[in-house]
């Protein structure tokens, strides 16, 4: 496995974006069709803009895809609040592991 793939950014909103996806379907079943899409289209994008970060053609483009996927994250976030805010509870360690994304995004993004 190449560090790329080993880059704990990568593998962390990887995780998570596979929790939303469980998520999301709990959600449909509980007939909350557009939330859980607007969840989980945010929540899954968070990996998809990392993983493009990475493969990033000059640091600005590398910042730029960061800076989606922060914005996705904080996003991602709102929909979570939201949820816990008018339709049910949500497992508390997403909401721990959306900040921990978003902690590390700004780090990511202030430091490169």
């Amino acid at each position: 496995m190449s560090d790329l793939h080993k880059s704990p950014i990568r593998i962390k909103s990887f995780e998570f974006a596979c929790e939303i996806v469980h998520f999301s379907r709990i959600l449909k079943e509980k007939r909350e069709f557009e939330i859980a899409s607007q969840l989980l289209k945010s929540g899954t994008s968070i990996g998809a803009n990392v993983r493009e970060a990475q493969r990033g053609v000059s640091t600005k483009d590398f910042k730029n895809k960061f800076g989606i996927a922060l914005k996705e994250a904080d996003e991602t976030e709102y929909w979570l609040e939201l949820i816990e805010a008018t339709t049910m509870e949500i497992p508390n360690d997403l909401k721990v592991k959306c900040d921990e994304l978003i902690r590390i995004l700004v780090s990511i993004i202030k430091n490169s």
